[in-house]
């Protein structure tokens, strides 16, 4: 069975999903956020997982077992050559002798519907600076604070584990382009009074590590529209770049740490507080930074 290449639920992706809930003892709403999708689903696949093991969660066949008006594959490969020289489905189904829906229905099997799927599909362009510092990126992600445990872990949004008013942690992040070694604070708001010491406290922590940072790269959110986070680079001798508006690709590794750091941090274990949560995230960056396989 196809599976599309950027689908977040292929058969590793439940298996990683599963194991959060069976052996890391994640809620299955907590599981269901945390990959996108429901509760219901991730319900689904830890009972195949329980059932069958690993094999459980490949895809089945929900093909019936005969299929007597189905299009003949030697048509098929017809509508595909004319396809691919250019024709229109109205052109095709002329020629080969076959109703336009017969054609259109080939052509979405086959991908082929749309005359741009006849192009090569441009590569996600992927790059790495040669030397740690060239550039560093930073995200900034906001995380509820919470007295007892919360809905995550306890699977009810609603219960009287919930905390109400409990406010914000805002869990500023720092990731070297070429070396991966990640800096992160949490910090009261996403403000320029945040962001900038946070962003000097990232310099002088690759500084301790004989790094120069000469380039950062962060979105448009304000605080990094900011005059005194533009005279922060200034003064420390950093080029700005920021991301195309509404290309977060752009700015991937930060979004890739900060999704690392959800699953083996923030959402790893049933945490009494958002305090205690707090208090392991350095513990967790070092085990990231200088021991993780």
């Amino acid at each position: 069975m196809n599976v599309h290449k950027n689908a977040p639920l292929t058969p590793k992706g439940r298996e990683a999903m599963v194991r959060s809930v069976v052996q890391g003892g994640l809620s299955q709403a907590g599981a269901a956020d945390l990959f996108n999708t429901t509760p219901k689903t991730v319900a689904k696949w830890v009972k195949r997982f329980r059932a069958e093991g690993v094999e459980g969660l490949r895809d089945r066949s929900s093909r019936p077992h005969s299929s007597p008006s189905q299009t003949p594959p030697a048509t098929c490969t017809v509508i595909e050559a004319l396809r691919r020289q250019r024709h229109t489905g109205k052109q095709i189904a002329a020629e080969v002798e076959v109703s336009p829906a017969t054609v259109s229905r080939v052509l979405r099997r086959l991908g082929l519907n749309r005359i741009r799927d006849l192009e090569p599909v441009e590569p996600e362009r992927r790059y790495e600076r040669e030397h740690p510092g060239e550039i560093i990126h930073i995200d900034i992600k906001k995380l509820g604070r919470f007295e007892r445990v919360g809905h995550r872990i306890t699977g009810d949004p609603s219960g009287p584990n919930k905390s109400r008013g409990a406010g914000w942690d805002f869990v500023h992040v720092c990731i070297d382009d070429h070396s991966r070694v990640a800096f992160s604070e949490i910090k009261p708001d996403e403000t320029a009074d945040s962001a900038v010491p946070f962003l000097k406290a990232a310099v002088a922590y690759y500084k301790s590590l004989g790094v120069t940072v000469t380039r950062v790269m962060t979105d448009n959110g304000s605080c990094y529209q900011s005059f005194a986070f533009r005279d922060a680079c200034r003064d420390l001798g950093i080029k700005h770049i920021r991301t195309k508006p509404y290309t977060p690709r752009t700015n991937g590794k930060a979004e890739r740490f900060i999704q690392t750091a959800l699953r083996e941090w923030a959402y790893a274990k049933a945490y009494p507080t958002s305090d205690r949560r707090a208090e392991e995230l350095p513990i967790w960056l070092h085990q990231y930074n200088w021991h993780r396989p």
